[in-house]
């Protein structure tokens, strides 16, 4: 309730631990609704996994003071997990995309170039995406606070959609989701009601996402970062899309 008398929603952040077959990794703050999809995407965007079928089991512990995700990998990747590992077991904010980044070389470290970047998508496609977006954004039509990333078809039709309060936590929803369900992510492009910034042309190029559009401009080093991933982003200016790259 605020000092005027008027009901105000606002969305519930949670620290949400990633722990893999018991071995910490990462701390988010995050929404803790579909978090079994946060947890196949985040392993995705990460490069912990290749695909959703190398997680035996996912178990979602609830405490007090947040949320455990404890993911259980197969031996096979369990055995390069332990190779790989960085050991993090810092906190993520859920706006800035670089905690527990282990130096400054990982931000430069080249992204896998998407392998076919062939779908055409048409301005009226972006713009019946854009416009349906809040229609999948139940979260945000009650609190004004959160974001979407949400996937279309090539005509623009949305099919799928997850909300958080970090709009990477949100990618990484969507990613999961996608995975699970066994979509082909290459044929569509994620919708966004943020700007583009690094981290999610990180993710969309480690899940084969060829496109991506943004309600706002990306940034220079997203826009880099997207040439070298042959991602294809897009974003609004006066009312309109426009081709980034």
């Amino acid at each position: 309730m605020l000092a005027d008398g008027a009901a105000w929603a606002v969305p519930e952040e949670v620290p949400v631990a990633l722990v893999y077959n018991r071995r910490n990794y990462a701390v988010m703050l995050a929404t803790p609704d579909n978090l079994g999809d946060f947890a196949i995407g985040f392993s995705l965007a990460e490069g912990i996994i290749h695909n959703a079928g190398e997680i035996e089991a996912i178990e979602i512990v609830s405490q007090e003071s947040g949320t455990d995700l404890h993911i259980t990998l197969n031996a096979e990747r369990l055995e390069r997990f332990d190779l790989i590992q960085r050991r993090r077991n810092l906190p993520g904010r859920a706006g800035c995309g670089l905690c527990g980044l282990e130096n400054a070389e990982s931000l430069t470290a080249p992204l896998p170039p998407i392998a076919d970047r062939a779908i055409e998508i048409s301005l009226v496609a972006l713009a019946t995406a854009m416009a349906a977006l809040p229609d999948w954004q139940p979260l945000n039509a009650r609190t004004r606070s959160v974001h979407a990333a949400a996937w279309a078809d090539a005509d623009g039709k949305l099919l799928t959609s997850r909300e958080d309060v970090g709009r990477h936590n949100a990618l990484d929803k969507l990613i999961g989701a996608l995975a699970r369900d066994e979509r082909d992510a290459s044929k569509g492009f994620v919708v966004m009601s943020s700007r583009c910034s690094y981290e999610l042309v990180e993710k969309a190029a480690r899940a084969g996402l060829p496109a991506i559009a943004t309600l706002s401009a990306p940034t220079a080093f997203a826009i880099r970062k997207a040439r070298e991933a042959r991602i294809t982003l897009y974003a609004r200016s006066k009312g309109r899309f426009v081709r980034v790259t």
